[in-house]
């Protein structure tokens, strides 16, 4: 399905510029936007376009994306560029900006670079649709270190619960036989 999604965003891009002649980011974002909205379907997470970001400057910042879940939680990022600038160049700016760089999804219609937690993770052509499936996949599977280092703490949790039980069970017993020493005068 995932595939029939790119397939469907390359022509949707091919028809956008046959018919209105344009390149342009506003132009053709539309398409792209809405293939970021079919793979946040699944996990239940929403795109909402131009939504505004307090950098670590103290700024605001409008990507052209924020993917969130229920809870409001951001969970990843999505900026476009004309592909007529420099896509490098672009993503340089907008992170010495302020822009979130924990999942940042950059493009510009024939390249998707893919940042986490700072670093670059992937940049692929965006004709390659195995190599875009994968980028986009990975981007929305994304887990916040906070998210993961909690699950974490959860399967350990479970996984002591048992002897924490028995530990507080030998505790009471303990303590309850020593209040029937007591008062019974041993």
């Amino acid at each position: 399905m995932s595939r029939l999604l790119i397939q469907t965003y390359h022509s949707e891009v091919e028809k956008i510029i046959q018919y209105g002649g344009s390149r342009k980011e506003t132009s053709i974002r539309v398409a792209f936007q809405k293939l970021l909205e079919s793979y946040c379907e699944n996990p239940h997470f929403i795109l909402i376009p131009e939504l505004a970001y307090r950098t670590q400057y103290n700024t605001t910042v409008y990507p052209d994306g924020t993917v969130k879940n229920a809870l409001r939680l951001p969970w990843g990022y999505w900026d476009r560029s004309d592909q007529d600038e420099d896509l490098d160049k672009e993503i340089q700016n907008k992170l010495t900006k302020g822009y979130p760089n924990d999942n940042i999804l950059f493009e510009d219609s024939q390249t998707a670079v893919l940042i986490q937690t700072g670093q670059e993770v992937q940049r692929v052509k965006m004709a390659d649709a195995e190599k875009l499936e994968a980028l986009l996949t990975h981007f929305i599977h994304y887990e916040r270190p906070e998210v993961r280092d909690f699950r974490q703490a959860i399967e350990h949790f479970k996984t002591d619960l048992p002897t924490i039980l028995e530990t507080l069970r030998k505790n009471a017993r303990g303590s309850s036989q020593n209040e029937s020493k007591i008062s019974s005068g041993f």
